[in-house]
């Protein structure tokens, strides 16, 4: 389902320094696998994930996504590609502190101009999912950094995207509240989700429901 092969990612940060972030890696992941990207800050993960989302393009070498070229997306498809299959859960959440928890959660749909039944059915789904239908009022500034994950995670499930995203999901939680976002992991592999997650967590490294931990390291997959 996804494949980056021969990938290589420089970000030039003036005429002379540049920093080689992945360095010629491939990388295969099946529909409805679960996969750790493990590895030391700065190691290359987030740019995997990046890659995926089409949120950036490699330097060299191809990333393909259900046997499209997403890498030669221009910018406009590649809005319309991370809209249609990508759910993508934040380190910091990305929430709209001042919004509430239902307008977080709708803000992917807005761009759709979608049906208001439509879309109410939706966040229902969803709030239902991740247990935090009933909060659905609350300011997002006011929530627990458990509650707040859960409203990340509704959000990045409510256009019922084939691939979630996760950077660093735990970094912010407590052992509990990370305990609590792998078993949403879990419920979410079991709906045949494709799941990316780079992290530097020792609780991930060893589920018996994650299929591949590929670690990483100065940009190479060791």
């Amino acid at each position: 389902m996804i494949e980056l092969k021969n990938s290589t990612k420089i970000y030039e940060l003036n005429r002379v320094d540049k920093v080689v972030a992945l360095n010629d890696i491939s990388l295969s992941i099946k529909e409805g696998e679960v996969v750790v990207l493990k590895g030391a800050s700065g190691s290359g993960k987030s740019s995997i994930l990046s890659l995926i989302a089409a949120l950036s393009k490699p330097t060299s070498g191809e990333v393909i996504v259900d046997g499209k070229k997403i890498s030669k997306l221009s910018d406009n498809f590649a809005s319309v590609y991370r809209r249609d299959n990508i759910g993508f859960v934040f380190q910091k959440y990305n929430l709209i502190p001042s919004l509430s928890v239902r307008d977080n959660i709708l803000l992917p749909l807005v761009p759709l101009n979608p049906d208001a039944k439509d879309a109410e059915e939706k966040l229902a789904l969803v709030m239902d999912m991740f247990h935090i239908a009933h909060k659905a009022d609350a300011i997002v500034k006011n929530l627990s950094g458990g509650e707040q994950q859960r409203v990340a995670i509704a959000r990045a499930n409510i256009n019922n995207p084939k691939i979630i995203l996760a950077d660093e999901p735990t970094a912010n939680l407590d052992e509990k509240l990370s305990l609590s976002f792998i078993e949403i992991v879990k419920s979410l592999k079991a709906l045949n989700k494709t799941i990316v997650i780079a992290t530097h967590d020792p609780l991930f490294f060893n589920l018996d429901f994650v299929d591949s931990v590929v670690e990483i390291h100065n940009g190479i997959i060791s």
